[in-house]
């Protein structure tokens, strides 16, 4: 067992002081901005850590730092996140200032900034809105120099109706009784699953491809396991499929126990999407799960990034069990790693695997000539494609509002020059209401299977918030952006960036905005260039071979793994961490 390492209090000494001058949000990240104010010039340009320590003089985690100057430093921390991969756990903490093993200062509050303390506190709303985890900031009272507490709390909602009838007594007697009636079926699957795992304790390299969005495998899932055919890696590998739609229709017990089955003999299982059985099923240490998102990187936020709005996941949930997830580039990897709750070396900027034949150019001249055949009126004609995401809480809800489209000034722009083909989510069911005298110029695209086949043949996309635009991008021609209810999505779905800046074109906000752009041609067609060099590290064909070798075979670049091993030495040190010679001052 490795050795405490005792904190020695220099606090008393006064040769630092450090003070909050200001508390920001950013999504779930908070943002603490300290002043230091040196006694001792010489410890100017030291490096320092700032730890957040319990009441039980524990450190559960240290913050992030940016440096501003000698003087000034913004500490980071995500509240799903800290370091660990769970959020932070319920207490009171303090934050302190350490140069190594020497406690220098703990952070006060500016006196102007005091007032403000309460309001920067947050409630992150999960588990359907039933259970809130908060976070306070207070002032300690009865001290001079103002330090600062931030109290964590997960707490259970309770209704005042609840609270006057005695309820709340009688959930504490029913409540465990009906979770451990609705938990009983979960725990005879884990105990099957578990018991599977120990009869294929000793196989090795079985791999799985997995999805539980639909019942046919997903595309960066197909891209991955026909490459490692081509390589000849069937042969050396095992390899099991499972493809349900059980995120949204209910499975039979049969199709669960051969799930169960499969899961117990593998290495590894590829996913492409969040997963339902994971948020309450932990995978043997022995099984890697890595997470290939269908995805590329648009807007809205999703998983821990959007925590506390409606539909957003548990504390402890599918996304918290990847090894690792992919991306682009290492610029958006934090995009990712916020999403799932990890840690942003652990999304590997691979590329998307579906991409490899999406650049195929051999593969791109064969679709265009069947989709000029499918869609005969697109030959000789600039494409427009409307390509929106989905509005609504989920699948069975999804929908787009079409009366926000000017169909009939947009059909008399197309005049003899462009066609418009109409792609609409997967999710939304109702048809693209296309009146018979606007059929020479409108197309219902919706049941072409693949959108990136369309972007071949497209002119200009008109999109909103769809991670299309990762593809799309690729292209480099122009794009435009209807945000008519970019406020009311801010507010219910969440962005993980700035809209306007990270939109790759012109943002328009009703409908005549956007015939206007499109009558001048106003695209601001500068920000694609700047999307594809901040969003793709490599533009080939080449991105299921890196999934393959450094995921399964193991050869991550090494500037990568020392991240990795960077991180997890500093969870392993962080328990160590004794801050005991601090008891003494807080009973003082």
């Amino acid at each position: 067992m490795d050795k405490e390492i005792m904190m020695e209090d220099r606090i008393s000494s006064r040769r630092l002081t450090v003070t909050i001058t200001k508390i920001w949000w950013e999504r779930i990240i908070v943002h603490i901005d300290l002043q230091l104010t040196y006694a001792d010039e010489s410890l100017k340009g030291e490096k320092f850590d700032v730890y957040a320590v319990d009441q039980n003089f524990h450190a559960k985690a240290r913050f992030k730092q940016t440096i501003v100057d000698e003087e000034h430093i913004r500490l980071s921390m995500n509240m799903t996140n800290p370091g660990n991969c769970e959020c932070l756990p319920m207490g009171s903490y303090f934050f302190y200032v350490c140069r190594k093993q020497e406690i220098l200062a703990k952070c006060v509050m500016a006196h102007e900034l005091v007032p403000e303390a309460e309001n920067v506190s947050r409630s992150f709303l999960h588990n359907n809105r039933t259970r809130g985890y908060l976070v306070n900031f207070y002032v300690t009272e009865g001290e001079n120099d103002l330090p600062l507490l931030m109290h964590i709390m997960d707490a259970m909602k309770v209704s005042m109706e609840q609270e006057s009838n005695g309820e709340i007594v009688k959930s504490a007697v029913t409540d465990p009784a009906i979770k451990m009636k609705k938990n009983a079926g979960r725990m005879r699957w884990k105990a099957y699953y578990h018991g599977q795992v120990k009869k294929y304790k000793d196989r090795q390299k079985v791999i799985m491809f997995m999805t539980e969005q639909s019942d046919t495998i997903g595309t960066n899932l197909q891209a991955v396991y026909d490459r490692m055919c081509e390589r000849g890696l069937d042969k050396e590998y095992t390899i099991l499929f499972s493809a349900r739609p059980a995120s949204y229709i209910r499975q039979a017990r049969s199709s669960t126990k051969e799930l169960l089955h499969k899961l117990a003999q593998c290495d590894m299982v590829f996913i492409d999407d969040h997963v339902p059985l994971f948020d309450w099923l932990t995978l043997d240490k022995r099984t890697k799960l890595i997470q290939l998102w269908h995805a590329g990187a648009g807007f809205k936020s999703s998983g821990y990034s959007r925590w506390g709005h409606l539909g957003c996941p548990a504390p402890v949930s599918c996304h918290r069990q990847y090894c690792y997830g992919i991306a682009g580039s290492r610029q958006i990897g934090k995009f990712f790693s916020e999403v799932f709750g990890i840690n942003d070396d652990q999304i590997l900027p691979t590329g998307m695997p579906r991409m490899d034949e999406y650049l195929d150019e051999a593969f791109r001249e064969k679709k265009t000539a069947e989709l000029y055949e499918q869609y005969p009126m697109c030959k000789g004609k600039k494409v427009i494609l409307f390509a929106p995401t989905y509005r609504g809480k989920n699948r069975k809800t999804a929908y787009y509002p079409y009366h926000m489209i000017d169909f009939q000034r947009l059909y008399d722009f197309c005049g003899e020059e462009y066609v418009v083909l109409f792609k609409m989510h997967p999710w939304v069911s109702e048809a693209v209401p296309i009146e018979e005298a606007h059929k020479d110029r409108f197309v219902d695209a919706n049941k072409y299977p693949n959108i990136n086949d369309l972007f071949y043949i497209t002119e200009i996309l008109i999109t909103d918030y769809s991670s299309n635009i990762f593809e799309y991008s690729l292209m480099r021609k122009p794009m435009l952006f209807f945000a008519f209810d970019k406020i009311q999505y801010s507010f219910s779905r969440g962005f993980h960036r700035d809209y306007e800046e990270a939109a790759p074109g012109k943002v328009c906000y009703t409908f005549a905005q956007i015939m206007d752009a499109l009558e001048q041609k106003d695209y601001e067609y500068e920000k694609v260039e700047q999307y594809v060099d901040k969003h793709f590290d490599y533009i080939d064909s080449h991105a299921s071979d890196r999934v393959i070798d450094w995921i399964l075979l193991g050869n991550i670049p090494e500037d990568i793994q020392k991240k990795l091993r960077h991180i997890e030495k500093v969870n392993q040190r962080l328990p160590l961490l004794n801050f005991s010679a601090l008891e003494e001052e807080e009973r003082s």
